[in-house]
């Protein structure tokens, strides 16, 4: 960023800390940061972590963000901040949103949840100020590259449909052990949810909706086996941008072989019941340990024929390995999901955006390319 600019993150998580650290440490003007979150020890915590982590400058301050209503300190600091960035879980996501709305402030957010994100939709899509919704690794990052391969493929075979558009990511550990083959490396009740709630996809051309871990299959990236399965909400906006234009279209999570087998018979002995979620959670957290040293995995690619009828496929893969920002060593989940985050932040404030901004509406070249995005990413 260019400006001095007044940002809020809400969260005092990893992906906030890894945020308001890649903001003061890549910015050309390292902004004045504002750290909220429901437990204020936890929010003086984060903001104390970033200034003794930080090479630069800086100013964070940290403020008390109660699960309702709104304060009069959070008035004062809303009125003077340009941009609220939500690391909040996504349920707290629509309240983010309103207050960004209220208050004339951007507003981008990571969230996979899929009804949160249509009530943001519907909130804020006639706001001054710009909305980037699911702007994470996946969805976010990730939706970005398949798009590009897309737009790219139709271009160069001089086509404007194909047959397979896959996207794939797995935050990983680099071991895995028996029985569940896993390690968390993110929110618990992420992973639960993305297990639970159904997944968007095109198939035949036409948008759907598929049960997610309904299609686990075997795929090998960069000579190593890996286990893929439909998830939620991985797809972001894609399978409505591009209905009619791809025949199957389709976001999974990789994991070590072994792991999905393990979830299938957990959620077989928990069968139907209202708490699915959290108690698929309960079960995944009394045996499955927090693991720091992580690894991501993506993979994208496009198939389909030319205009002389020949089948051709294009694929992309990308390993990231944890990376020092500042003074401190981020895990790659951090990182991955931190950085396009913040391109995010940059493109509402460099363009004066407004109104609901999904994935499908960015430049992919551009934004795949930004400063905050290739020194993680790499070059696409």
């Amino acid at each position: 960023m260019k400006k001095h600019y007044n940002i809020i993150i809400a969260g005092a998580g990893g992906i906030a800390e890894a945020a308001g650290l890649i903001l003061m440490e890549w910015s050309e003007v390292a902004p004045a940061l504002f750290i909220g979150n429901r437990t204020l020890a936890k929010a003086q915590k984060v903001a104390k972590w970033i200034e003794d982590g930080t090479t630069k400058p800086c100013t964070v301050k940290s403020f008390h963000l109660p699960e309702n209503g709104i304060t009069e300190e959070m008035k004062k600091i809303f009125k003077q901040c340009d941009l609220l960035l939500d690391c909040l879980p996504g349920s707290q996501a629509p309240k983010m949103a309103q207050f960004a709305k209220d208050f004339q402030m951007h507003y981008a957010n990571l969230t996979e949840y899929v009804e949160e994100t249509n009530e943001i939709m519907a909130l804020a899509k006639d706001a001054k100020t710009g909305f980037v919704l699911q702007s994470g690794l996946a969805p976010g990052y990730i939706d970005l590259l398949a798009n590009k391969l897309f737009q790219q493929f139709c271009k160069d075979f001089e086509v404007d449909k194909v047959d397979k558009l896959e996207f794939k990511v797995g935050a990983l550990t680099n071991h895995a052990v028996a029985p569940h083959y896993y390690g968390f490396t993110w929110s618990p009740v992420g992973v639960a949810t993305e297990y639970i709630k159904d997944a968007v996809a095109l198939r035949d051309f036409n948008k759907t909706n598929l049960s997610a871990l309904s299609e686990r299959a075997t795929i090998i990236i960069d000579g190593i086996a890996y286990e893929e399965d439909l998830t939620s909400g991985g797809a972001a906006d894609l399978p409505d941008a591009l209905a009619g234009k791809v025949r199957s279209l389709d976001y999974k999570t990789l994991r070590h072989p072994g792991h999905y087998a393990w979830v299938q018979e957990q959620l077989a002995q928990l069968g139907n019941n209202t708490n699915i979620i959290k108690n698929l959670q309960q079960k995944m957290e009394a045996i499955i340990p927090h693991i720091e040293d992580d690894q991501i995995v993506l993979y994208a690619a496009v198939e389909g024929k030319d205009a002389q009828g020949i089948l051709r496929r294009r694929e992309i893969s990308k390993r990231i390995h944890p990376q020092k920002a500042g003074k401190y060593q981020l895990r790659a989940i951090q990182t991955t999901t931190a950085a396009p985050l913040v391109q995010a932040a940059q493109l509402m404030l460099e363009n004066s955006l407004g109104g609901v901004i999904l994935q499908s509406q960015i430049d992919p070249v551009k934004f795949l390319n930004g400063k905050y995005i290739v020194p993680v990413y790499g070059n696409v």
